[in-house]
C-alpha cells in the first residue's frame, strides 16, 4: 500500500501556526514514510523551515493571481491523497480543494470561523480538548495520526543566532527578559506603559533589564514603553521572524499578552508570563510539557470571554495591574536574580 501523502494548510498568523505544528508531528511519528507538506504564507514560512516532520514548505503569494496560481499548480501535481485545513476560511478551504486532494479534512461549520468553508470538506469534524493545539490534532486523528504527546519542533538558523549573540553585547545585554506590547488586537493587549512601569519596577528589585519586541506598526508602542521606563531603559530591538526566533530562544522569560510572540517563546521553551482578558487561556494560552515554567495571569469576570477584536483597552486587560504581574515574577523567578 502506497504511503500517504499529506497536505497541510494554515497561511498564518505566527501562534495559528505554532498552534497547529504538533498536528504535522502526529502525523509524522504514524506515518513515517509518508509525505507531509504545509501551504503557508510567506511570512510566516520560517516558523516552518528545518522542521523535520516537513517535506517541504509551499509559500503562496496570495497579493499576486500568478502567485496564486503558481502554487496551486506546485500543488496539484504532488498528487495528495488528503489534506487538511487547520484555518477553516475560505481561503485555506479553496486551497485545500484546489490542490485535488480526494479527502479533505477540517472542521465543522458551527466551529469555523467562515462556516460555509466547511463545504469544500469532504470531512466534517468538531474538536476535542480545551486548547487549540488539541483542536488541530483532532483533524491530525482523523487523518490516521495516532495520539502522541505535542511537540514543537521548531528550527533557529545559526546564522540568526550569531547575529543576536552579536548584537546583545553592543546593548550590554547579558541575562534579560522580554517584553511584547503589541498585539493584533487592541482590547487583548495590556497598556504600553504598564510594561513601562513594569521594567522599572523589575529593575529596581532585581537590577534585569529587558529588551522590547515589536512588530510592523508597533513602533509607537515600543517608544512609548521605553520613554515611560526610566532608567536604565530597556532595548527596543527591531527583529524579523529568524532573529526574534533567537532571542526568545535566549530569554530569561518573555511577558507578553495572548499574541504570537507568546505562543512563539512558548514553544521555544523559555518561560512566559500571559496575560489575558478576552481571551481564554484553556483554549488559547501558552501551551507546553512543562507547565510550571508559565505563567498565566487573568482577572476572572462575568462575561469577559469575548474574542471581541476591539480598538481600545479592554476592561478586564486594564483590571490586570503592574504590582499583580511584578508579584507573580517574584514567586516564579525572583530568587533567580
Amino acid at each position: 500500500m502506497a504511503e500517504p501523502r499529506f497536505l497541510l494548510v494554515r497561511l498564518g498568523s505566527m501562534g495559528d501556526v505554532i498552534h497547529a505544528i504538533p498536528a504535522a508531528s502526529a502525523l509524522r511519528d504514524t506515518f513515517p514514510g509518508a509525505r507531509i507538506d504545509w501551504v503557508v504564507e510567506p511570512r510566516w514560512a520560517r516558523l516552518l523551515e528545518g522542521n523535520p516532520d516537513l517535506n517541504e514548505v509551499v509559500s503562496v503569494d496570495r497579493k499576486s493571481a500568478g502567485g496564486i496560481m503558481a502554487a496551486v499548480r506546485k500543488l496539484r501535481a504532488a498528487k495528495y491523497s488528503c489534506a487538511i485545513d487547520f484555518q477553516a476560511l475560505y481561503k485555506s478551504a479553496l486551497l485545500a480543494f484546489a490542490s485535488g486532494a480526494p479527502r479533505r479534512i477540517g472542521f465543522q461549520s458551527s466551529y469555523a470561523r467562515e462556516g460555509l468553508a466547511s463545504h469544500f470538506y469532504t470531512d466534517r469534524l468538531n474538536p476535542r480538548g480545551a486548547h487549540k493545539v488539541e483542536h488541530n490534532l483532532t483533524l491530525a486523528e482523523a487523518g490516521g495520526a495516532r495520539k502522541s504527546t505535542p511537540r514543537f519542533p521548531l528550527a533557529v538558523c545559526p546564522a540568526d543566532d550569531e547575529r543576536v549573540a552579536r548584537e546583545l553585547p553592543n546593548h550590554r545585554l547579558g541575562e534579560f527578559f522580554v517584553l511584547n506590547p503589541g498585539g493584533g488586537w487592541r482590547s487583548k493587549c495590556w497598556p504600553a506603559e504598564r510594561y513601562g512601569e513594569l521594567h522599572r519596577n523589575l529593575a529596581e528589585r532585581y537590577g534585569w533589564r529587558g529588551v522590547v519586541t515589536f512588530g510592523p506598526g508597533e513602533e509607537g508602542l515600543a517608544r512609548e514603553v521605553v520613554e515611560t521606563a526610566g532608567n536604565p531603559p530597556p532595548v527596543a530591538i527591531p527583529l524579523g521572524l529568524g532573529p526574534l526566533m533567537a532571542l526568545m530562544r535566549r530569554a530569561k522569560f518573555v511577558v507578553s499578552a495572548d499574541t504570537g510572540p507568546l505562543h512563539l517563546a512558548s514553544a521555544l521553551g523559555a518561560p512566559v508570563v500571559g496575560l489575558f482578558g478576552p481571551t481564554d487561556p484553556s483554549r488559547n494560552g501558552p501551551y507546553s510539557s512543562d507547565s510550571s515554567r508559565d505563567v498565566v495571569l487573568r482577572n476572572p469576570r462575568d462575561c469577559e470571554t469575548t474574542y471581541r477584536r476591539g480598538k481600545t483597552y479592554s476592561p478586564a486587560m486594564l483590571s490586570i495591574t503592574v504590582p499583580q504581574v511584578a508579584n507573580a515574577i517574584a514567586r516564579r523567578w525572583g530568587t533567580a536574580s
